[in-house]
């Protein structure tokens, strides 16, 4: 099985508002190693939105199952696999809290995540932001730039409603 190793990250301008994600995938075959970076931005959407939809984007750029080591400076994206919240709020039907009628929050990309997991063994990993992490800050970089450029942003993300 390949070994992959992804760095994602997020941005939003406003929050809601314009935002982007930045994505380099990278591995080694033989003694070479073979990199490459995406980005995309969108008019209106949220930090947590970009991050997510960061994680999903490099999964399924994917073309075959590998051994996959994500890092993200989002505790949202990380801690929900560490601390099992993706797999409490499908057990309890996309809710963060049943009894108070709490549903979970991008419960559309959570699923498509969970898809584009399914043939990968992955590893979730927290870095710092805007620390000494060169692959963490060339995705803020890029995301960042996606985020800006309105002559590139893509459709409208949903972004849900508070309450």
């Amino acid at each position: 099985m390949q070994e992959v190793v992804i760095y994602t990250d997020g941005a939003c301008r406003g929050n809601p508002g314009p935002g982007g994600y930045g994505v380099i995938l990278s591995y080694t075959a033989g003694q070479k190693e073979y990199r490459k970076e995406m980005s995309a931005g969108y008019r209106n959407t949220t930090n947590n939105r970009m991050e997510v939809l960061a994680a999903i984007t490099g999964l399924e750029a994917l073309k075959a199952p590998c051994r996959v080591r994500l890092y993200s400076d989002s505790q949202y994206l990380v801690k929900a696999f560490e601390e099992k919240w993706v797999d409490k709020w499908r057990a309890n039907d996309w809710y963060r809290d049943k009894k108070r009628k709490e549903k979970a929050k991008n419960v559309d990309l959570w699923k498509r995540l969970l898809a584009a997991m399914e043939p990968h063994e992955v590893t979730f990993i927290w870095v710092k932001g805007h620390a000494e992490n060169a692959g963490n800050n060339r995705c803020d970089e890029l995301a960042v730039q996606a985020a800006l450029d309105q002559d590139a942003w893509l459709e409208d993300i949903e972004v849900e409603k508070e309450g």
